[in-house]
């Protein structure tokens, strides 16, 4: 698979202490990646979404996002993911497009999808309705499992590994990441992207693709900033149980959460956090 870079170099001017001097910076790209669909044996594809990203990992991304939004629920649903190579679009333009082409058997109208998920992005839609929308699409409540827990001591610090763990931030300052933690504290995989919600699609389709989904319902999601609706939208579709955000979660994340029996984490930092909903999954210790 082609890969873009993730980081350019850029001169800059520095200033310390009222003291300037010109120097070069690394700087995360951010590129526009238009998803768009097809089906086996039909030439025509349909412009479904346009992502602002971080080159990388862009089928993950195309594949996790896809996953989120329920129109794939397999990875066998997908025939394949392959970069627009249309004659008339320069290598720019190429390189940021992806056609995903699903199996027929899925039988969808590629243009409805694509007015419900505009629709779905529109100005106007309140918070219960946006529940009720997960719930149509067969979304149903956690079911508790007593061996899903995950103890504070394996919360504390993890935070910090995993900062520590991406390299792309370690050069740049400037990037989310979605790490899948094991309930004893190992990191089973991590992803950075400029969109905290990216790096969550690009973690959710590697596994969706490689078969693993099983493991994402036996861990833990920890994102760095924030824990919005969309955030929790993407775990609940995946199954993942537990969630924990370094930053605050927003009043539909916790909503949500306690909706479909999850476990909401915010405000990670070291040993401090604040457990928003589903407390049953931590234990003390």
């Amino acid at each position: 698979m082609i890969t873009r870079a993730s980081t350019r170099r850029r001169t800059i001017l520095k200033v310390r202490d009222g003291r300037w001097q010109q120097t070069k910076d690394t700087v995360v790209v951010e590129e526009p990646l238009e998803i768009r669909l097809a089906t086996a044996g039909n030439p025509q594809s349909t412009a479904l979404a346009t992502v602002m990203r971080t080159p990388g990992a862009d089928v993950e991304l195309a594949a996790g996002f896809l996953f989120g939004e329920g129109i794939v629920r397999d990875r066998y649903d997908i025939v394949t993911i392959r970069y627009c190579v249309d004659a008339d679009l320069d290598e720019e333009a190429r390189f940021n497009t992806l056609i995903v082409t699903l199996r027929p058997e899925l039988d969808l109208n590629l243009d409805h999808i694509r007015r419900l998920f505009f629709v779905s992005s529109s100005c106007g839609v309140c918070g219960k309705i946006s529940l009720e929308a997960l719930r149509l699409r067969g979304c149903t409540p956690l079911i508790d499992d007593p061996t899903l827990q995950v103890r504070c001591s394996v919360l504390a610090g993890i935070d910090q590994r995993v900062q520590q763990a991406q390299e792309l931030f370690s050069r740049t300052g400037g990037l989310h990441a979605a790490a899948l933690i094991s309930l004893d504290g190992q990191i089973h995989a991590l992803h950075e992207d400029i969109g905290r919600h990216n790096a969550v699609d690009k973690l959710i389709g590697d596994h969706l693709l490689g078969g693993r989904l099983e493991l994402l319902r036996q861990s833990v999601l920890l994102v760095s900033g924030r824990a919005s609706f969309e955030i929790m939208q993407k775990a609940l579709m995946a199954q993942i149980p537990i969630v924990a955000a370094v930053g605050a979660p927003s009043t539909l994340a916790v909503t949500l959460a306690q909706h479909f029996n999850m476990t909401l984490i915010g405000f990670l930092r070291g040993s401090s956090f604040n457990i928003y909903a589903g407390a049953g999954r931590v234990e003390e210790g």
